[in-house]
């Protein structure tokens, strides 16, 4: 029989990988179901996807079979909470409605995807557990930030694109968590280590953005700018060495960070993610591409 480790590297690989599977003595199947029995309340593992164009919602392609994937090697959430690019407020806030509206957010793209709808479920009731959550470390408690519930948002394309993809019956309750704009980088961290509880409870945290967004230099068709291969080699390793104060310290990375990162809506989903990582956490990545001369597409599973 295959480990839990084993699996999900080789589910993270793709198809070639999930085929080697068959001269095992259990199904892929089968091991998911496994995985999601193997305790009352599994720690689920976090994502963060790099969401990339909406477009991604409902075209078939390299970076959506790589969410779906992903999504076949781990356990069925019981909801799921997403730290998208797309909702930027004073404040952190987490929606809190019974039926979030599916928010089309952007401009210029096919009717097919303006009539894309995700009627996932809210709920109301983990909202208010989120807002009223206190750590159970002292120094976390000492540090707690207020998250107001929101009755008015919904799920914009950060959220609904990639889980369009990944869960299409939509039928997991689904919630936002925003992104204050007056916190500093590290402060978003200690707001991310207030939702660690959630893993312990069948939550799946997502961070959904991209870790380099110039939208002003993208282009059709070239190859990866220098700059962005650049900071790839300076981001990849201190994501996988878990160093999350220098992540948050962007600014002191250089001139491809300045390059990468003009401004940080689309960088701090994935401060949230690693923020969540534990001493005993591994860390796989996926859909590891830059494109568009100035955008990563690079995600990660902690787990």
């Amino acid at each position: 029989m295959i480990n839990r480790r084993r699996f999900i590297e080789q589910c993270a690989l793709g198809g070639a990988a999930l085929m080697a599977l068959s001269n095992d003595s259990v199904s892929a199947k089968t091991m998911v179901q496994e995985l999601a029995g193997a305790k009352a309340t599994p720690v689920m593992p976090v994502l963060f996807l790099g969401h990339g164009t909406p477009m991604n919602a409902i075209e078939l392609n390299t970076f959506s079979a790589g969410w779906k994937r992903i999504t076949e090697s781990i356990p069925t959430p019981t909801a799921i909470l997403c730290v998208s690019a797309h909702w930027e407020t004073s404040g952190t806030k987490v929606t809190a409605m019974q039926t979030p509206p599916t928010i089309h957010d952007f401009g210029g793209f096919p009717q097919e995807l303006f009539d894309t709808q995700y009627p996932a479920p809210g709920s109301p009731e983990l909202a208010a557990e989120i807002a009223q959550h206190t750590p159970d470390d002292q120094e976390a408690q000492n540090m707690k930030h207020h998250v107001e519930l929101d009755h008015a948002w919904g799920l914009d394309h950060g959220a609904w694109s990639v889980l369009n993809q990944m869960y299409p019956l939509a039928n997991i309750p689904t919630l936002q968590l925003s992104l204050d704009t007056t916190a500093k980088p590290l402060t978003h961290l200690e707001i991310a280590r207030q939702l660690a509880f959630l893993r312990s409870k069948g939550v799946l945290v997502i961070g959904s953005g991209n870790i380099a967004h110039n939208l002003r230099t993208m282009r059709p068709g070239v190859d990866p700018f220098d700059w962005n291969v650049e900071f790839d080699n300076i981001v990849t390793p201190l994501i996988q060495e878990n160093r999350v104060t220098e992540l948050a310290e962007y600014h002191k990375l250089g001139a491809a960070a300045q390059l990468a990162i003009p401004t940080n809506e689309h960088y701090l989903p994935m401060l949230y993610a690693a923020a969540l990582r534990t001493k005993t956490d591994d860390i796989q990545f996926f859909n590891d591409q830059l494109i568009l001369g100035s955008m990563s597409m690079k995600s990660f599973m902690i787990f």
